[in-house]
């Protein structure tokens, strides 16, 4: 990302360079005298080929098609610095906001970085708990690091670890979507937790911070819905698994396929009462229902009688939070639940319990 050497093309400040080639010298008699911008954000250096267009870079991850090269001594210092980091803090999760590992493949200075957190973590810990984050990996990769979709997620169940890294709104703190109310809502993001977990993979949610390091009122109120849904249905959330298949519905038709780092949220059909996602823990089925059926009744096809996936004789239908056993019934279309005397507050996803 080369902006910073460039300069307004029109307007009072035309061909007056921005900051990407600012030096310690140019500090002098400022408020970061004596301080080299270089170390901050080290963009002095000859341009990659095409960088006046904005759309070049997605070409050129891996450090192919024409980008300039980092220098051996910038791999050194970045190597150096995450190090520290790591030494300093133990993180449990890193995130490279990058294809695999930084720098890859033109310097191993990430193969150095992953294997010194994974060996640190074992050896302080007897074995590894560290989490590395990469993003466009193939599947000798994948079995080493964990796997990152950017706003988006997988259509399927995946048979290692991943996760989906999207936002409720920008990716920094943009008040024009606070002043349109633009946000995810919490309906959007539990639908989202919900499919994702579903299919082996992990959410990391990003609320933007302002200058001052605090989020505003709207996003308060998402983060606490958020909270407040969590309160009730999060035994169908944490430490589940996915069950023989993640799900039902007719949003599964209309599913968009991955691009580039993932980039497919938002562009399949909505989710309603008749889209189903399933987990299991401990011996128990969990369904979880994308919406409130207005009849009081929820139909789970796949568990029909003498159907492919559940085998077991269901004994007992709850749901989260309400404390009472609900009517069901089973035949060959399916399982019938009524929930019309249970309606919880936040409906939009409500957890059956089956055992």
């Amino acid at each position: 990302m080369e902006t910073a050497q460039r300069a307004d093309k029109n307007g009072q400040f035309a061909g007056v360079s921005y900051d990407g080639k600012v030096t310690k010298a140019d500090g002098k008699g400022k408020w970061w005298n004596g301080l080299d911008p270089q170390e901050l954000y080290e963009q002095n250096h000859a341009l990659s080929q095409n960088s006046e267009n904005n759309g070049t870079i997605h070409s050129q991850w891996n450090w192919g098609n024409g980008v300039c090269p980092p220098s051996k001594s910038y791999c050194d210092k970045f190597f150096n610095r995450t190090i520290d980091l790591i030494n300093s803090y133990d993180p449990d999760l890193v995130y490279f906001d990058d294809t695999a590992l930084p720098l890859w493949p033109v310097d191993n200075a990430g193969l150095k970085i992953a294997a010194h957190m994974y060996n640190r973590s074992a050896k302080k810990k007897g074995k590894n708990e560290a989490v590395i984050f990469g993003k466009i990996l193939d599947d000798l990769q994948r079995k080493c690091m964990v796997w990152d979709i950017e706003r988006g997620q997988s259509n399927a169940i995946e048979p290692l670890p991943w996760q989906t890294d999207t936002c409720i709104g920008s990716w920094h703190y943009d008040k024009r979507i606070y002043e349109g109310k633009h946000y995810k809502s919490a309906r959007t993001v539990v639908h989202t937790l919900v499919d994702v977990v579903s299919k082996n993979g992990n959410l990391l949610l990003s609320v933007p911070v302002k200058g001052n390091g605090t989020i505003d009122e709207l996003e308060r109120k998402i983060v606490e819905e958020i909270g407040d849904w969590m309160a009730i249905n999060s035994e169908g959330i944490y430490d589940t698994r996915p069950w023989a298949i993640f799900g039902e519905g007719p949003a599964m038709d209309s599913a968009a396929p991955l691009s580039a780092q993932g980039f497919n949220e938002g562009k399949g059909k909505a989710f309603s009462s008749a889209d189903i996602r399933f987990t299991t823990k401990n011996n128990v089925l969990y369904a979880i229902v994308l919406g409130w059926p207005e009849d009081g009744k929820v139909i789970i096809k796949s568990l029909a009688n003498n159907g492919n996936y559940y085998k077991q004789r269901l004994n007992e239908v709850t749901l989260l939070g309400a404390g009472k056993k609900l009517g069901f019934s089973q035949n060959e279309n399916g399982l019938h639940i009524s929930v019309a005397d249970v309606k919880p507050k936040l409906n939009y996803a409500f957890t059956l319990k089956l055992t």
